[in-house]
């Protein structure tokens, strides 16, 4: 998994970003998602994800994460993807992450848990639903927070962290 790295805000330890960086690649390893896939993990501030979740979402209200899935057809649909897919040296993009940092404090305050935790939280959630997870419905929901709590877990990062 190929994972870069932006800080709109600059204020993002570099231990933080390492952090984020390797739950979503552990993730990544831990389904079993081939390696040559990439992603793009950005921080910004409470005021930037309101302006992208306003522009793109139509919501106009600060949010903790925003994911931007770059293939959410059905591949099946399409053999130049399917090629793509199945040749190792190529590498995909799967989409983007966008994370508040100011956001991801508050939440790591709120909930009592650290804030390596928090973002490496919404980092994981992110990026399950860049790989089509959702919570729309409660079993959809269940499933995914059974896995992001799996995940978390396995890597070393749970609540009380």
């Amino acid at each position: 998994m190929f994972i870069e790295l932006i800080d709109e805000t600059e204020v993002v330890k570099e231990e933080y970003q390492k952090l984020v960086e390797d739950v979503v690649s552990f993730a990544s390893d831990y389904l079993h998602y081939p390696e040559n896939r990439e992603c793009c993990i950005s921080f910004v501030s409470s005021e930037r994800i309101r302006e992208i979740n306003r522009d793109f979402r139509n919501i106009d209200k600060v949010t903790d994460v925003i994911s931007f899935a770059l293939d959410d057809e059905d591949e099946d649909m399409d053999p130049i993807k399917n090629f793509m897919a199945s040749d190792e040296n190529f590498v995909t993009s799967i989409g983007d992450i966008i994370i508040s940092v100011d956001r991801a404090k508050e939440q790591a305050e709120e909930y009592g848990h650290s804030l390596e935790r928090e973002l490496g939280f919404l980092a994981l959630h992110g990026f399950l639903h860049l790989n089509g997870y959702d919570h729309q419905t409660e079993e959809e929901e269940k499933e995914m927070t059974g896995l992001q709590t799996e995940i978390l877990t396995a890597y070393g990062l749970t609540r009380n962290a």
